[in-house]
């Protein structure tokens, strides 16, 4: 029982610790700034539930996935870090707040953002789908698969109440305050860009030049 627990902690901690609710946040209220508490609430529980499918894909079929089509994680860590440096040059030039959005924009903006960049990268990226098949791996009954999803489940939840929440920060913070947070966090994500890019690519240039 000791083992179980210890299992769930794991899981729960590395991927709370990978998917960051608080540092998805800052995006999340910058990319939804100009949509009605009813259309940001939707947004948030759309990209949720994109990463939730996404994660149970990875994690039952990640590795034949990979293997399928001769690709390897450190391949998703740079097509993740060039969406997250396009992202961060968008928000630090506080373009993603610029243009107001019409009345029939809306569902396909939702749409859009909740899907990429939101669930893909920031919630379900890299790291978190590279944890994800670790962790499936080391679920070698039936009883730690139950809890990895449970983990899985309970920080998404998390994910979710973080998001809802932060739209009464955006009534505090403005729009001027949400550009100066926008512009922080835009640094912020194209360091993390830059980061995810070369520790994808130093594994792939090793792998030429060492052979």
């Amino acid at each position: 029982m000791t083992s179980y627990f210890e299992f769930g902690l794991i899981a729960f901690t590395s991927f709370l610790t990978l998917m960051n609710p608080f540092g998805v946040m800052p995006v999340f209220l910058s990319m939804t700034s100009d949509l009605d508490q009813k259309s940001r609430t939707k947004t948030a529980l759309k990209a949720v539930v994109i990463a939730f499918f996404t994660l149970m894909l990875f994690m039952f079929t990640g590795d034949l996935i990979f293997r399928f089509f001769g690709i390897s994680i450190n391949s998703l860590r740079i097509v993740g870090g060039i969406i997250f440096f396009m992202v961060g040059q968008d928000m630090l030039q506080a373009r993603l707040t610029r243009t107001k959005i019409k009345n029939s924009e809306i569902k396909q903006y939702v749409n859009d953002i909740s899907i990429t960049p939101l669930a893909i990268p920031m919630i379900c990226g890299p790291g978190a789908i590279t944890n994800a098949i670790v962790l499936m791996e080391d679920a070698y009954d039936s009883t730690r698969m139950m809890i990895l999803v449970g983990a899985i489940l309970l920080v998404l939840a998390i994910m979710f109440f973080v998001l809802y929440g932060g739209s009464r920060l955006s009534k505090l913070l403005g729009q001027t305050g949400l550009n100066v947070l926008m512009r922080i966090m835009g640094l912020i994500v194209m360091v993390i860009a830059v980061e995810f890019f070369f520790s994808g690519l130093k594994p792939i240039l090793q792998d030429i030049f060492i052979k």
